[in-house]
Formats: structure tokens, C-alpha cells, sequence
């Protein structure tokens, strides 16, 4: 039966706006980490607590503070983090702030990361902004590229 065609199934919904899709937008940014305290600490601690300064360029030119969360494992190569970031800028050529939330895992050496804005988090001319940001590090170099819509992109 590969390949038939049935009639009964319901045609799928396709959407033909043109502003479907998100927008995209691209640069590099340099970060400055630093250690904190951690409030409690237990024996064999493994979690780590770090400020987060970045600074953004490209289609992004803004500043960020944030603050991550860590911890490692006795298996090499496998660790967690999670983050807050607020970022303050002009994502092009809007100005405003948004929140970005990381999650990152490390099974092993395989690398697993997710960076969304936080819903509603938005102000000035990025309310309504949602997206996700990724991330990439060539020969030293922190890139990103951000999908994302604002409010009136539907």
C-alpha cells in the first residue's frame, strides 16, 4: 500500500502568508563569564553558579546580563546548564529588551542547546517578539542566528 493516496484523510493545512516565516538575523558576540557563590554548597559539589556579560553585533547590537546555573558529572563530557539572560539593544533596528532562556545538556560530548525568548518579554519596539536563538563557535569566534517574529508578523 506504499504510495496510495487515500481520499478519506483530511488535506493538510498549509499556510501561504508570506510572513510565516520568522525573521532571521545573524552576528557574533563576545562573552565574559564569572564565577559566583553558590548559596549552599554540599559535600562532592558539582554545580557551579556564573554571571553572564555579552556583548552583541551584527543584526543585534545590544548587551546582555544574565546568570547560569551548572553541573557537572563524574562521566566526562556530560554536564547541564540553564540560564537567564536579559538583553538591551536594537535587534534590526528595533530597540527594546527581551529575555532569553537557555537549557544545554552534554551527553558524552554530544551537545544538546535550546535558547528561546521568553514569552511576553518583550518591550519598546520587540513586544510580541518570540523566537529561538542558536549558537555556534567557529575557530574561537562566538556566531548566532535568531529566528524570530514580533507581534504584527502573523
Amino acid at each position: 500500500m506504499a504510495g496510495r493516496k487515500h481520499a478519506w484523510l483530511p488535506a493538510p493545512k498549509v499556510h501561504c502568508s508570506a510572513h510565516a516565516m520568522p525573521r532571521h538575523a545573524t552576528g557574533t558576540f563576545t562573552v565574559t563569564l564569572n564565577p559566583l557563590d553558590l548559596n549552599e554548597v554540599g559535600e562532592g559539589e558539582t554545580r557551579g553558579r556564573i554571571s553572564i556579560n555579552k556583548q552583541f553585533h551584527g543584526d543585534l547590537e545590544a548587551t546582555s546580563i544574565g546568570e547560569m546555573l551548572s553541573a557537572m558529572t563524574s562521566m566526562k563530557g556530560s554536564a547541564g546548564y540553564v540560564a537567564i539572560e536579559r538583553v538591551v539593544g536594537s535587534l534590526q533596528g528595533r530597540r527594546g529588551s527581551f529575555v532569553l532562556q537557555h537549557s544545554g545538556t552534554m551527553n558524552r560530548g554530544e551537545p544538546s542547546l535550546s535558547v528561546t525568548v521568553v514569552p511576553d518579554s518583550g518591550t519598546g519596539e520587540l513586544e510580541g517578539l518570540s523566537g529561538t536563538l542558536g549558537i555556534t563557535v567557529r575557530e574561537g569566534i562566538h556566531c548566532y542566528g535568531f529566528d524570530y517574529q514580533l507581534g504584527g508578523d502573523a
